[in-house]
């Protein structure tokens, strides 16, 4: 036998063996660069609630007066306190998808809803859907018919997944309360929608008034901003801050909205 025979062994052994390895790294390269786009998508369970699709009747518990007055339309949901967070998530996007893996008797496979979380879905403390910790979606009945099928037994499994909330115009400004009790009811929130802080400044004012939430989207402060244009600053649950300076004009009154031209992206 030739030397080069007796090489030849050895280096097509070497050569298949890195060959080998080499097809593993693919595989646990491509497996973890899967696993970083899915990685975001939690499971969870949704049901929808009544067919009435007045938009007065799906603010709740964030206190949005009207859902398309406030920019969300139907598309919206109760969600369980793991995700309310105290009312800190009012406003914040979700796309939910049904888990047709899991219920294809109910499932519309393949289509996707992106709903904006306006109320809170209450616990009973006896191992109700909306009990922590579960993660839970009581959708309108719009948005819950975008993905699954009318006539089932209203549970159904989700995938979901927090997305940036993409609104129509401006950030908008509700002034609520009496006297020197400012209630701002703040809507139609970009970004991720969900507002972690809020200052006011008058117009006659030289620093920012921080304000403290009330309940759900609504945020209130003690000064006296009566006959002033009024600014705000706000602070998303991502970090993202942006000023809006100007937006109320000293004719203001009690019950009026107004859109500022800037928006969170």
């Amino acid at each position: 036998m030739s030397v080069e025979s007796k090489m030849g062994r050895p280096c097509n052994h070497i050569y298949g063996v890195f060959v080998w390895y080499f097809f593993l790294f693919l595989c646990f390269f491509f497996k973890a660069i899967n696993a970083q786009l899915n990685g975001n998508w939690l499971s969870g369970h949704a049901t929808f609630y009544g067919s009435d699709q007045n938009p007065t009747t799906l603010g709740g518990a964030c206190g949005y007066d009207n859902t398309f007055h406030a920019g969300f339309g139907v598309n919206t949901a109760a969600v369980s306190g793991t995700l309310f967070r105290q009312g800190e998530a009012c406003g914040a996007c979700y796309q939910v998808i049904c888990n047709y893996k899991i219920d294809p008797k109910w499932c519309l496979q393949g289509r996707v809803v992106t709903v904006t979380a306006t109320n809170f879905c209450p616990q009973n403390n006896n191992g109700g859907w909306c009990d922590p910790p579960r993660q839970h979606f009581d959708m309108s009945t719009p948005a819950f018919l975008r993905i699954a099928r009318p006539g089932n037994e209203g549970i159904i499994p989700v995938l979901y997944r927090r997305v940036s909330c993409k609104r129509r115009g401006g950030v908008r400004f509700t002034l609520k309360g009496q006297g020197n009790f400012n209630m701002v009811m703040i809507s139609n929130v970009g970004g991720s929608g969900d507002l972690k802080a809020a200052w006011l400044r008058g117009s006659r004012m030289t620093r920012w008034i921080p304000m403290h939430r009330n309940w759900g989207a609504n945020w209130q402060s003690s000064v006296d901003i009566r006959r002033q244009k009024v600014s705000f600053k706000l602070t998303l649950v991502d970090g993202k801050t942006l000023e809006f300076f100007n937006v109320v004009p000293s004719s203001w009154m009690f019950g009026q909205t107004f859109s500022s031209l800037n928006q969170f992206s």
